[in-house]
């Protein structure tokens, strides 16, 4: 008899980061939908390679991709009066509640009562603090934030080594265009 696989929402905010996640979600047994919410990348082309690397991504780990429209204004008025804060700042805690939000409204329209996010793969990003903001919002939805650090048992360096061998885009910075200074 097969073992029916629980349905996961997985935030991802792009194919590097995302890679292992999927892959470690699925041989746990997931079904994982990526869901790609970010309107915080800037500009519109990088948003553009980014995604496309994520649908290159998805379709080789047979995971169904959500792509959710993107408007970059979403992103500048949540995190208006915060533009001139640092990296790891209040900003990118604001970011971070914007897209962990949207995942949870998305996981609860479609029934589906747990989500996480590939966020938490960087080594530049704490995950205490996603994990935090990821438990706050579920428990306002009524949902599961399921807390994987995906960096334990040398999970970047496994993303890195998918990303290389599927020759994903790679960007240079988190995305929005304050990170870029």
């Amino acid at each position: 008899m097969e073992q029916k696989k629980d349905n996961i929402i997985l935030h991802t905010c792009c194919a590097i980061c995302s890679g292992y996640p999927i892959s470690y979600l699925q041989d746990t047994g997931y079904k994982v939908i990526a869901y790609f919410y970010n309107p915080n990348i800037y500009p519109d082309s990088e948003y553009e390679k980014r995604l496309d690397a994520e649908r290159t991504l998805c379709k080789h780990f047979g995971c169904e991709l959500v792509e959710e429209i993107y408007n970059p204004e979403e992103f500048y008025s949540y995190v208006k009066g915060l533009e001139n804060e640092p990296e790891k700042g209040k900003r990118c805690d604001k970011c971070f509640e914007l897209r962990l939000r949207k995942t949870a409204e998305f996981a609860k329209k479609t029934g589906i009562n747990k989500f996480t996010t590939s966020i938490v793969i960087s080594p530049h990003k704490s995950f205490e603090k996603l994990t935090a903001i990821g438990e706050d919002i579920a428990k306002e939805y009524d949902l599961e934030y399921v807390a994987i650090d995906f960096k334990k048992k040398d999970g970047f360096l496994k993303t890195n080594r998918i990303s290389k061998e599927l020759g994903l885009y790679r960007q240079n910075y988190c995305g929005c265009k304050f990170s870029l200074r």
